[in-house]
């Protein structure tokens, strides 16, 4: 029989309603039974495409045993952390602090009153490894709670206590809410420096993740300063990454991460974060340098969020999982993706899949796991045929399609798809492929009607068209608002501006304190323990980071002084903590980059028709400075929604083009090459 999750939409709940554990939403009520009955919480948090989480799953959450104790001593909670990524960060960090680690599934024994006093990640059905068993945590938890109740209470007392002296604004230097300056970015690079991989590419060693908010702020610094070593280290990983298994050379797009340095064997989940913020981060590093590879990974990313995670609303599902049935009935860990040369030949016929396993690496022994390889692009020197490559990609691919698919999580994140909408945009305006706008549009188009209310405040998930009932946090607003603005500036349509402007100016009132520090999530959200506060990248840029960002273009859209000045004072803490860990702030780093350089505000007018606008308007999207802004507008038009564009008039009857910075303008010019030349250091 069902349990209660089965009325929830998060799919990863919905995958958990019918085990036999008494699952219980997060919410009042599940506290409230606890109190009633006197037992501890079992909090477990997870997400759909977490390989670990099925696994724990399958061995502890589905056996009946397991399932009569946890029903008998506890109130089981089970939270998916991309719903509720407050409630992840808030337990998160008490884990790593009790751990010194975390990961998923997470795993928090908490008192009635939501306090943690037990704290673990995945555990093993038998002990191993020296972890004890789930079974036995579980006793061990319950007997506490019986003979030692006072002793859990005053563990908790501490914990609670702990986790709220940790106040980031008391840790920030005082007085010193300012952007880097260029002498503290420089510091960052070398910190950065310190820690590439020379020879697999990326930084820091094995599990390696793509590093592509570090990846922007490199671009952005070589942008400002000609720095070659900061070009090196971006093209160096993302040509490794480009390479290597972490990206599926059939169907393109990235996985996760890789389980080893050199980028071979993934870990084969595919999210929809990774991939828009990879796809623009190979966009921009085309236009830094042309480079073909770039280009072509660009493409063939966005293409494959079109096509593998676009829903029928009209926006991007959060992630495929990393697990498919091998064909056996077994859920396998990439199951999908791997090939022997046995499964070459059987596609390919014996000549073919000779030359196929030399250029993708695949070997008898294997790179993964029973003798299967993940397909990666070696050294192969002078073997380059691209018909034959061509065709056989084709081959296989069609042949791949014929596997059983891994799962998707067709649940909409607000944030995630604000990233999607500005990378598609930005990837569709520089390789002409107005597709690929339309859907960034049509992703904008559903944030608008289904995640936001009236009053301008944004659901964080929908699913099948209905809005979720948790409310965004600070990277929803942000990321939205970051599409929002590259939206407009590839199509010239103001009312994202406007949009943008309602998110933001949200943010300076729910999520801004008086010092100018950030919060996670909003003044009127749901009181938990802590209120989560995160400057640092994760896997995606930081709310904290993000908001800055979104509020340094708004503002040079626009003129806002007061945005201007948020904007700055975020930046804050990007001058205490980028030198001393560059890995993981860079998303900040290249706002601070931005905002060093301006950032150039760049107003294109004439007729929309005209082919001597669309060729300003496209040198003004090229353009290499740091975070530089476009407006396109039309001649006579009200520009009510991009102040920059006001009293901005043709030249001799022309389309103009005008760089300011600070709405400090140059003489307009008429010419995309002298506009080109402009928007370069």
């Amino acid at each position: 029989m069902p349990n209660r999750l089965a009325h929830e939409t998060s799919p990863y709940l919905l995958q958990h309603a019918d085990n036999p554990v008494d699952w219980w939403p997060w919410s009042p009520e599940a506290f409230e039974e606890a109190r009633r009955r006197g037992v501890p919480v079992l909090l477990s948090v997870g997400y759909s495409s977490c390989h670990w989480c099925h696994v724990m799953a399958h061995e502890s959450f589905e056996d009946p045993a397991v399932a009569a104790l946890l029903n008998e001593h506890f109130v089981a909670v089970k939270v998916d952390r991309e719903e509720r990524p407050d409630v992840d960060a808030v337990y998160m960090e008490a884990v790593q602090a009790a751990t010194g680690q975390g990961g998923w599934p997470m795993t928090v024994f908490l008192t009635p009153d939501a306090e943690p006093f037990y704290f673990g990640t995945y555990f093993p059905p038998e002990p191993r490894h020296g972890m004890p068993s789930f079974g036995q945590v579980v006793e061990g938890v319950r007997g506490a709670w019986k003979d030692r109740r006072e002793e859990v209470g005053e563990v908790a007392g501490r914990i609670v206590a702990d986790l709220a002296g940790r106040s980031l604004a008391e840790s920030l230097p005082a007085g010193d809410q300012r952007p880097p300056r260029p002498e503290e970015l420089a510091a960052a690079l070398m910190g950065l420096t310190r820690e590439f991989d020379a020879v697999h590419g990326g930084f820091g060693g094995a599990p390696k993740f793509p590093p592509s908010m570090v990846v922007e702020f490199l671009l952005r610094h070589h942008a400002r300063t000609g720095s070659a070593g900061a070009l090196e280290m971006a093209e160096a990983t993302c040509t490794a990454m480009a390479r290597g298994g972490i990206y599926d050379q059939l169907g393109g797009g990235f996985a996760r991460y890789s389980v080893d340095r050199e980028w071979i064997v993934p870990h084969f989940e595919k999210m929809l974060y990774d991939n828009a913020l990879l796809c623009r981060a190979y966009a921009h590093l085309w236009r830094a340098t042309g480079s073909d590879l770039a280009r072509r990974i660009a493409l063939e990313t966005a293409d494959f969020m079109v096509r593998e995670l676009r829903t029928e609303q009209g926006g991007f599902a959060s992630a495929l999982d990393a697990d498919s049935d091998d064909g056996t009935g077994r859920h396998t860990e990439g199951a999908y993706y791997v090939w022997t040369p046995e499964q070459l030949r059987a596609v390919l016929g014996e000549k073919d899949a000779e030359f196929a396993a030399t250029y993708f690496g695949v070997t008898e022994d294997g790179t993964f796991e029973e003798g299967a390889s993940v397909l990666q692009l070696p050294d192969t020197g002078d073997l380059v045929d691209a018909e034959r490559v061509a065709s056989v990609k084709e081959r296989l691919l069609a042949a791949r399609a014929e596997r059983p698919r891994p799962g998707r999580d067709d649940k909409i994140v607000a944030s995630w798809n604000g990233l999607a909408v500005a990378a598609l945009a930005e990837t569709g305006a520089f390789f002409d492929r107005p597709d690929l706008v339309q859907a960034a549009t049509d992703a904008a188009d559903l944030l608008v009607r289904v995640h936001m209310d009236w009053q301008a405040r944004l659901h964080r998930t929908s699913r099948d068209g209905t809005a979720g009932t948790h409310t965004g946090v600070l990277e929803d607003y942000a990321d939205v608002a970051e599409g929002f603005l590259a939206l407009a500036s590839v199509t010239g349509e103001g009312v994202w501006v406007e949009f943008a402007g309602f998110f933001l100016d949200t943010v300076l009132v729910q999520f801004t304190a008086p010092d100018g520090t950030l919060y996670d999530t909003a003044a009127d959200a749901e009181r938990l323990i802590r209120r989560p506060q995160d400057p640092t990248d994760n896997a995606a840029p930081s709310g904290w980071t993000a908001a800055a960002g979104a509020l340094l273009s708004y503002a040079a859209l626009t003129g806002s002084a007061l945005h201007r000045d948020a904007a700055e004072r975020a930046l804050g803490v990007v001058t205490a903590l980028g030198g001393r860990a560059p890995r993981f702030i860079g998303w900040g780093l290249a706002v601070a980059e931005a905002a060093l350089d301006g950032p150039r505000e760049v107003a294109v007018v004439g007729p929309p028709d005209d082919p001597a606008t669309r060729a300003l308007h496209r040198a003004a999207l090229l353009g290499t400075a740091p975070g530089a802004v476009v407006a396109l507008g039309a001649p006579g038009e009200d520009t009510a929604e991009v102040p920059l564009l006001r009293a901005r008039p043709l030249v001799d009857g022309k389309p103009a083009a005008y760089v300011c910075r600070h709405f400090t303008c140059e003489r307009p010019t008429t010419d995309p090459e002298e506009l080109a030349e402009r928007l370069r250091p």
